[in-house]
């Protein structure tokens, strides 16, 4: 497949040209008949558009009228004008009216108010984030939102109202086709968003890849099909493919044979329809076990310390020499490699030291700069000289070289993961900067114990549906995140620490998952041996599925 080429304009929009293969696939789907009305909203060079009078003519339209029955809208003229282009170079004439320059959102809107809906729309829609949105634009697409009874913030990127709006714009036996990112699936502000995907389409299906689609860019990529009249099979379903090129011998029909999955009407991940049915059945009845405790109820978990600027303020041990800081430093973890097993121990600590890692987070004194010591005013004097005082997060500081927020935790939990998440005991008396989450246990829990059965097969299978994960694999729990975890807890007492620390640190979590899911889940919970091995399947299926996502040509 050639490599996808952007122009100024396009990177403005803030997406890559959609490979043939996607757009030829997208429309094939959704055109069903020779008279329906296309819309692409955000059509760029056209190849949508080319794509959707092929698909029309495939189905009995001629070649000289389909292109009647589509419309393109682009933000940019010079976009736009390759979109015309590109039809008059199949020998059709383009006319304005085709092709439109402009903002979606207003046309939307005049459309909705003309009562013009349409048979299907496709495309593409702009991946950017709200801070880089046009302010008109903005405007345009919350309203458009809210109408939709959606709740828009300044978190959303632009592909959300574009996959709103365009639902609006369908007609009640329509058909959507888009490719939007995978953070559909699991961030928290697109929430809302599929709730209304759920509530508005009958069915609705996910192409997805095992590879990322664009070169160099760390962006999973899925194709949504969305039916607001399904038939009489309502439900969601995922197909996943190897590559794009895949989608060249591909054939949609094949879609109907794919297992549909029963809808969750609610603001859930949809990690979880990467599962079967019987699996997704298995998760929804344990979360809904008042008996099973979350994370939340045993333990407060934050984000580590801010500085502002690790490289100044996070020091090795030569450096704190060096300086003549010994006195106003506090020990700091900073790197999730260095939490080996489920114990942070004071000889863990002395090797990190050892190691001269950046091991020592810098407390200067909260006093006015002509009050300091010696030592301190010139290492301030170096920063400014650095210029690490403009950072933001410095200089809204009243005295920019005081880190705010330092306690010491009595935990650790690691922000992002690679293999699984665990949390690590704190016996080191260290705090951590914000690659690592600090943890409070909390209701008088014993903290041996937690850490210990935090590692099971249950916990870990919906760390995979309740994190987030990106193109490049990394599994990533924001605090709200890590406190919404089911954690069995009944006769964790009977779990040795200091056995599951020395296994972690040999790299066999094998064996620890058969020790603990045995106590916490046989015993505990009265799970069947085949439950507990299904728990220990969707974390190894999903865990596998977010690992090997890389680019391929």
């Amino acid at each position: 497949m050639p490599k996808p080429q952007k122009t100024l304009s396009q990177k403005l929009r803030g997406g890559y040209y959609t490979p043939l293969p996607i757009a030829r696939f997208l429309v094939d789907w959704a055109i069903k008949s020779p008279t329906d009305a296309i819309l692409e909203p955000s059509c760029g060079d056209g190849i949508f558009l080319e794509s959707a009078i092929n698909s029309l003519v495939k189905v009995g339209a001629k070649r000289e009228t389909a292109k009647n029955n589509i419309i393109g809208i682009e933000y940019y003229e010079s976009e736009a004008e390759k979109a015309r282009h590109r039809i008059q170079s199949k020998g059709l004439k383009s006319q304005k009216n085709q092709v439109l320059c402009g903002d979606f959102f207003h046309y939307c809107k005049q459309y909705l108010a003309d009562n013009v809906f349409f048979d299907a729309i496709v495309g593409n829609p702009p991946f950017i984030r709200y801070q880089n949105f046009p302010k008109e634009q903005m405007v345009a697409a919350f309203a458009i939102m809210k109408r939709a009874g959606l709740h828009p913030n300044r978190l959303i990127n632009t592909w959300i109202p574009f996959l709103i709006a365009s639902t609006l714009l369908l007609k009640k036996d329509g058909r959507l086709a888009m490719v939007i990112p995978a953070e559909l699936f699991q961030v928290n502000y697109a929430a809302e968003a599929r709730l209304f995907l759920s509530e508005t389409y009958k069915r609705i299906t996910m192409v997805t890849f095992k590879k990322l689609v664009f070169e160099g860019v760390q962006e999973e990529i899925v194709l949504i099909l969305g039916e607001r009249d399904g038939g009489e099979n309502h439900g969601i379903r995922v197909e996943e493919l190897n590559n794009v090129d895949d989608l060249n011998y591909f054939n949609p029909e094949h879609l109907s044979s794919v297992e549909l999955k029963l809808m969750d009407h609610s603001t859930e991940k949809w990690t979880q329809y990467f599962l079967d049915n019987k699996e997704i059945e298995l998760l929804r009845q344990l979360k809904s076990n008042s008996m099973l405790p979350v994370s939340g109820e045993v333990i407060d978990v934050d984000v580590g310390v801010v500085t502002g600027e690790n490289k100044y303020f996070v020091l090795s041990e030569q450096q704190v020499q060096e300086y003549r800081l010994e006195k106003y430093v506090d020990r700091i973890i900073g790197r999730s490699m260095s939490l080996k097993g489920t114990i942070l121990s004071e000889k863990d600590w002395k090797e990190i030291v050892k190691s001269q890692q950046p091991s020592f987070l810098l407390r200067m004194p909260e006093k006015p700069y002509q009050k300091l010591p010696k030592e301190i005013k010139e290492y301030i004097k170096y920063g400014e000289e650095e210029k690490f005082h403009l950072g933001y997060k410095c200089r809204i500081r009243k005295h920019w070289w005081v880190v705010p927020s330092v306690w010491i935790p009595d935990a650790f939990m690691l922000r992002q993961v690679h293999g699984y998440p665990k949390l690590i005991l704190n016996r080191a008396n260290a705090t951590s900067t914000d690659t690592i989450h600090r943890v409070k246990f909390i209701n008088d829990v014993d903290g041996k114990t937690i850490v210990a059965a935090f590692l099971n097969s249950l916990t870990l299978a919906f760390a995979e549906v309740t994190g987030r994960s990106y193109g490049g694999g990394v599994l990533t729990f924001e605090p709200s995140e890590a406190e919404r975890l089911p954690l069995p807890l009944k006769y964790a007492e009977e779990i040795d620490l200091n056995n599951v620390d020395r296994l972690l640190r040999e790299k066999d979590i094998q064996a620890v998952l058969n020790m603990n899911d045995e106590i916490l889940l046989n015993k505990g919970l009265n799970l069947s041996k085949r439950e507990a091995q299904m728990l220990r399947n969707i974390w190894v299926k999903l865990r596998d599925r977010r690992i090997n996502r890389k680019y391929t040509p």
